[in-house]
């Protein structure tokens, strides 16, 4: 069992990256602001996921596999960029709120799933977040605190939640925000490029990294 201790340093890491700008806080955001809180949750719970995945690989060594065969980690990186700028893409050509510009645009607003399944993509194909749960994880294991895979889980338990926490709050924060954005087209434009171009630049800093 991981020491009352290094939980809270390992919270104290996880509030400070969490807390960084990055593309899943541009994509939950984005998701929150377009189509409202339910999406919001649905990209959260799919960022849950590949979060989660991550952590499983890392116990695996699949991080490590990464770090020792760069060509696959650049096979990766470059997916996902190319992945995040899509994205990017599609937000700059959507209309600004597409759940809310009219009554029948609600029949069709894509499905929770798409925001599932955006929230998984864009965290799973950016390999920076497999080698962070490598790399953070180990720090905070000891062996003689008991069986290792077992403090894993519980580190990995513990950084779904706190990750899940500021999700749920950028979605209710981002929802919120969006109702006064409803009244100003030139602002709801301004956050549509703003949040285009951060994933843009998401994805030129990972396909240059």
């Amino acid at each position: 069992m991981v020491s009352l201790h290094l939980l809270t340093v390992f919270i104290g890491a996880l509030v400070v990256v969490y807390a960084l700008p990055g593309p899943d806080m541009a994509v939950v955001m984005q998701m929150s602001m377009t189509r409202g809180a339910r999406h919001g949750l649905a990209t959260a719970a799919g960022l849950a996921l590949a979060r989660a995945a991550h952590v499983t690989l890392s116990a695996c060594g699949v991080a490590a596999l990464l770090r020792a065969a760069p060509w696959l980690f650049d096979a990766v990186r470059i997916v996902g960029a190319i992945y995040l700028a899509w994205v990017a893409i599609q937000i700059w050509r959507s209309p600004a709120f597409g759940m809310e510009v009219a009554p029948a645009a609600k029949d069709t607003a894509p499905p929770l799933s798409h925001a599932f399944r955006r929230g998984v993509l864009s965290s799973v194909l950016n390999p920076k977040a497999l080698l962070f749960c490598s790399v953070l994880l180990p720090q905070f294991v000891r062996p003689e605190a008991g069986p290792v895979w077992s403090q894993v889980l519980e580190l990995g338990a513990l950084l779904l939640v706190v990750g899940a926490v500021f999700d749920v709050s950028l979605t209710y924060g981002a929802a919120r925000i969006a109702r006064w954005l409803h009244m100003r087209p030139v602002a709801q434009k301004v956050q549509r490029w703003s949040f285009g171009a951060a994933l843009m630049a998401f994805a030129v800093r990972l396909s240059l990294d």
